[in-house]
């Protein structure tokens, strides 16, 4: 008998199914026999939707957040860095290899 396909569910699909059992208070075996899922997809969806659900109510400039903005403002500082040593090692490059053929030891 062959294996049934793999359904890939969206995070909203996710979330509705969930719904049905949380909000709708459809039995845990009726959602999984209408969605085609085994019991433990389902509570293993679950588990995650209850450990991120703080996410949802987290404040937009909640430290985590500010944390996050600094160390993206950082990087591209160092980036900007890291350009401008580039072009003066290029610069500096250039000038050693015309010197060099200018003194002949090219």
């Amino acid at each position: 008998m062959p294996k049934d396909t793999r359904h890939h569910h969206s995070a909203e699909q996710k979330v509705a199914i969930l719904r049905e059992h949380l909000i709708d208070r459809v039995p845990v075996s009726d959602v999984c026999e209408k969605h085609k899922l085994q019991p433990s997809v389902f509570y293993y969806w679950q588990k995650q939707f209850f450990e991120n659900g703080a996410a949802a109510f987290a404040a937009p400039n909640s430290r985590a957040t500010r944390e996050q903005q600094k160390q993206a403002a950082r990087i591209e500082h160092l980036e900007a860095r890291i350009a401008r040593k580039d072009t003066v090692i290029a610069e500096l490059s250039e000038e050693l290899v015309i010197a060099k053929k200018e003194a002949g030891d090219l």
